[in-house]
């Protein structure tokens, strides 16, 4: 049994347990001891203290050392955290592998970013009355940074919060996805083993009821959530004055024009679609298609889509697994299903075995419906005809959400025009919606979210401005 860290010590003889099932077999990965309430407070307490006496003081490459040391641990056992990842995620192997590269990635990026955190010099005297006077501003840590991730990349992204919040000098409580807490387990390990010390790193096992303690604490400075909507706005209307980042999903457009490069288009669209069975905040979800190249487009991909490899993610020429469980399964199935009563059509997959989802391609769709309209997180994407470029860029922001998209054509000023008409939190030429890099600013607009993510955005989001004004003496020198 494993169980919570607290101030160093593992706390797993807890009553209240939870199972972690492999995605794909059903088989029990491990068993969790959840956090009861006095192990939640002291881990608020303990990271509170810590903040204090220790991390808000301790040098730049201290903290960039325990990054650093960090990164190299994982990429010696980088194989080992894949396997972790596909078991418990259910992800493809091959995708888990470059899941942890990127999560090392990002842990290097930190322990840069710890030793460029940098202030400015005001010029004071640019007001009437400011002469003789300096103004420094420092960014200082906030303190108490929660951090509560999802279970789609259960390495990556829970290091997008604990990374930079760590670089910046603040202590950290993780409270990982029930689904995927073994690799959370692995990664606070792993900061141990570094150096980091202790309290500054707390690991606290739970479901929403521990998330929901955390963002109501007194003691929490920040919380950084990456999650559905629900949650982030229930988030965001109990955070009070705390600091927030809310990374809350998509439902991704991408724009396919009639000059577009239409082979390259599908190869990276299969692969952007049905990802981790589409479970990818950036999947793309809808593809909009102009309409002299739609009927060339949608062949060539559904013929793409039919040679994925379905099947275990534990082999390593698999391209699709199972979904996170079955529920999530039999809810994107309803999806379609809904859909397809209502005039939609499939033109593959759909049919489900399991917790495993055939990737689905839909036409014929309507904008009020829920594979259009919400996010899917699921294998299904729908292709959709436009005629203009005006009509193209209407269809995409007719949403609630605005996270990224993806406009592929040969002409730069389209590109230039489209990207900035799209309300989205990032655009990406030639390049589908789901490719994001760990050092771009990341974050959406609208329902998507508040924030950003990426290194060196995220530890701005993770200190706070601190102003010190000196009046000083004549500029007479002194005769001594």
């Amino acid at each position: 049994m494993i169980g919570s860290i607290i101030n160093g010590q593992e706390y797993n003889d807890s009553q209240n347990t939870m199972d972690v099932r492999n995605p794909y077999t059903g088989e029990t990965e491990a068993e969790i001891a959840l956090a009861d309430k006095t192990e939640f407070e002291q881990a608020v307490t303990n990271s509170f203290d810590t903040f204090h006496n220790t991390m808000k003081d301790m040098p730049a490459h201290e903290r960039s050392d325990i990054l650093r040391k960090t990164a190299d641990l994982m990429e010696e056992r980088a194989e080992a955290f894949a396997e972790i990842v596909t078991k418990e995620a259910g992800k493809p192997i091959t995708f888990s592998q470059g899941e942890v590269q990127r999560a090392i990635q990002v842990l290097r990026f930190a322990s840069e970013e710890a030793k460029h955190i940098s202030g400015e010099v005001i010029p004071m005297d640019a007001a009437l009355d400011g002469d003789g006077r300096l103004g420094l501003v420092k960014n200082i840590p906030l303190g108490v940074v929660a951090a509560i991730t999802p279970f789609n990349f259960p390495l990556n992204l829970s290091l997008h919060k604990i990374a930079p919040a760590i670089a910046a000098g603040n202590t950290v409580i993780f409270k990982p996805a029930e689904k995927t807490p073994i690799s959370a387990y692995k990664l606070v390990q792993l900061f141990q083993e570094a150096g980091i010390p202790d309290g500054a790193l707390n690991l606290l096992m739970g479901t929403g009821d521990i998330g929901e303690a955390l963002v109501n604490s007194d003691k929490v400075h920040k919380v950084s959530f990456t999650g559905s909507l629900p949650v982030g706005r229930s988030i965001r209307e109990s955070a009070g004055f705390k600091k927030v980042t809310l990374e809350l999903g998509s439902n991704s457009p991408n724009i396919i024009f009639d000059d577009a490069n239409i082979n390259e288009a599908v190869d990276l669209l299969v692969k952007g679609s049905f990802a981790f069975s589409g479970q990818v905040c950036i999947s793309a979800q809808r593809i909009y298609v102009q309409k002299s190249v739609y009927d060339q487009f949608l062949e060539k991909f559904i013929e793409k889509t039919k040679g994925l490899k379905v099947g275990n993610p534990e082999e390593a020429d698999t391209d699709i697994g199972p979904m996170i469980d079955e529920k999530e399964a039999k809810r994107a199935k309803q999806w379609i299903d809904d859909a397809v009563d209502n005039g939609a059509k499939i033109e593959a997959g759909g049919n489900r075995e399991g917790t495993v989802l055939r990737p689905a391609i839909m036409t014929n769709v309507k904008s009020n419906m829920k594979i259009i309209a919400e996010e899917v997180f699921a294998p299904i994407v729908s292709v959709i005809p436009f005629d203009s470029e005006k009509d193209a860029v209407a269809y995409s922001n007719d949403s609630s959400y605005g996270l990224q998209a993806g406009v592929f054509t040969k002409d730069l000023d389209r590109a230039l025009r489209v990207a900035d008409q799209l309300e989205m939190g990032g655009v990406w030429i030639n390049e589908i919606s789901t490719y994001r890099q760990d050092n771009h600013p990341y974050g959406g607009v609208k329902q998507s979210g508040i924030g950003k993510e990426g290194v060196k955005y995220a530890v701005e989001g993770m200190t706070e401005k601190k102003f010190i004004g000196f009046k000083l003496k004549d500029k007479e020198l002194e005769n001594k």
